[in-house]
């Protein structure tokens, strides 16, 4: 399908407007000056243009973007950053000081996967896109280069680790006006990072609509879920697949693991359990999100002070060559394994965890639980779907017939859900003049419209995918 090109006073959306990926949009200041919030790439169905997933060219003019501001390092806010490179853009891009960090790790897999693996370019636009970052630190307002009048603050968001919302303060003659750009929002009481806050005030709001149509269970009951669905599962003597994202998810999860396990007696099964980690940029992500411990929530570095090690305990098994994991994957379907493996991708669009599922769905020891969104198109999506009755999927163009238990816990997300979205609205001082929601299938659009229309009365816009 071709993504559509929505305007709205002053912002023109590239994305993430008929679905939750491709983040993209641009803030127009004047006629000779713009930025861009996220640049990130399209995924599953939402696939933009017909060049197809790997090629996400900038099919729109960059003449007047003068800064592109990152929100969050997931790839569908960053993953079209080697292309905006690649067609000239040679302006700064502001982030906060995690994002910083993250970033050109990202987007070395993006560059290896999209566009070429010959170490000598991939190294060239990696020495670009450093040299135009920009970190900022949360909670303080910077100037934009070049553009009088035009200032941004980072705040925490809660999604993963660096993540942020961003104020856009604009005063361009006698215009003055505030506008809020959500990024991901993350949900209250999730391991590791403390809960996004709302702003004081936002003149126009953009933001996003994941679980707009939702609400999520709260963190004791969806740890409970998890304990009683992996154990469910451990009777089959087989392997549990969680595929999750490299940024966030894992290590949430590895977090919520750990303190299972610290919890449970010493003779419970989860004592013996065996939890694999293949992939190693879930790994190298989990090392930074232990060295920048400083940016954890309180529970968390409690955690950290009585020598817990939630991002490195004993029952962890990390897996980083090729050969290891093509290993791992024969001895499971040989032998039968009672263990856990988190794997990315986290849509199964792609990644480690996809040799996996080609090799286990067939198996009915296996099981698959899902913990996050599964965009429309994506292989997760029809797993999800049509794995419950007995289908199948295609993976690499090989049918594979799904004998597996599927899971969804819903209650494991890095999004907001609906009294989230609702509360992060109602909790700010001066409410928006103006919202535009995005970044949701329409279902969860239309749900939050409602919600924000009791709220705000006319002040709501949602654009419907066609």
């Amino acid at each position: 399908m071709n993504q559509k090109v929505m305007q709205t006073p002053g912002i023109i959306h590239h994305g993430a407007v008929d679905g939750v990926t491709g983040s993209c949009h641009q803030l127009n200041i004047s006629p000779h000056q713009a930025i861009l919030v996220d640049c990130g790439s399209f995924q599953g169905a939402e696939v933009s243009g017909k060049a197809g997933a790997h090629s996400p060219q900038i099919n729109f003019d960059l003449s007047n973007i003068k800064a592109l501001v990152v929100t969050h390092c997931h790839i569908d806010h960053v993953g079209r950053i080697p292309w905006l490179v690649a067609a000239g853009f040679r302006e700064s891009i502001y982030c906060t000081q995690a994002t910083a960090e993250l970033l050109p790790m990202v987007l070395e897999d993006a560059i290896k996967l999209e566009i070429t693996r010959d170490k000598h370019l991939v190294e060239s636009f990696l020495k670009v896109i450093r040299s135009l970052i920009v970190p900022v630190a949360y909670k303080q307002w910077v100037n934009l280069k070049g553009m009088d009048g035009v200032k941004i603050k980072f705040q925490p968001a809660g999604h993963i680790l660096g993540s942020a919302y961003v104020e856009v303060d604009v005063k361009h003659h006698d215009f003055k006006h505030r506008y809020v750009f959500s990024g991901d929002l993350g949900a209250p009481y999730t391991p590791l990072l403390p809960a996004p806050k709302s702003p004081y005030r936002a003149d126009t709001l953009v933001i996003e609509s994941t679980y707009g149509d939702k609400c999520h269970v709260g963190r004791k009951q969806r740890r409970a879920q998890l304990k009683a669905v992996v154990e469910r599962c451990l009777q089959n003597q087989g392997a549990v697949l969680i595929p999750a994202f490299s940024i966030g998810r894992t290590q949430e999860l590895l977090y919520e693991i750990e303190d299972i396990i610290s919890r449970s007696g010493k003779c419970d099964i989860w004592q013996d359990l065996t939890v694999i980690l293949d992939s190693p940029m879930a790994a190298d992500f989990t090392r930074h999100y232990r060295n920048l411990s400083s940016l954890w929530d309180a529970e968390a570095k409690a955690k950290l002070a009585k020598s817990r090690h939630p991002l490195d305990f004993e029952n962890l098994y990390t897996i980083d060559s090729h050969a290891e994991h093509l290993s791992a994957i024969d001895y499971i379907k040989r032998k039968g394994s009672p263990c856990i493996v988190i794997a990315a991708s986290g849509m199964c669009s792609g990644g480690r965890i996809m040799n996996y599922l080609q090799a286990l769905l067939p198996d009915e020891r296996t099981d698959v639980l899902f913990v996050g969104y599964q965009a429309k198109g994506t292989p997760g999506r029809d797993i999800q779907q049509y794995g419950p009755r007995g289908g199948y999927v295609f993976i690499d163009d090989e049918r594979v017939d799904i004998k597996a238990g599927v899971y969804t816990l819903s209650g494991y997300s890095a999004h907001a859900d609906q009294k989230d979205l609702v509360n992060f609205v109602k909790r700010m001082r001066y409410r928006p003049t103006h919202i535009r929601i995005v970044h949701g299938d329409d279902e969860a659009k239309l749900a939050l419209a409602e919600q924000y229309y009791q709220l705000l009365g006319d002040h709501v816009e949602v654009e419907i995918g066609k």
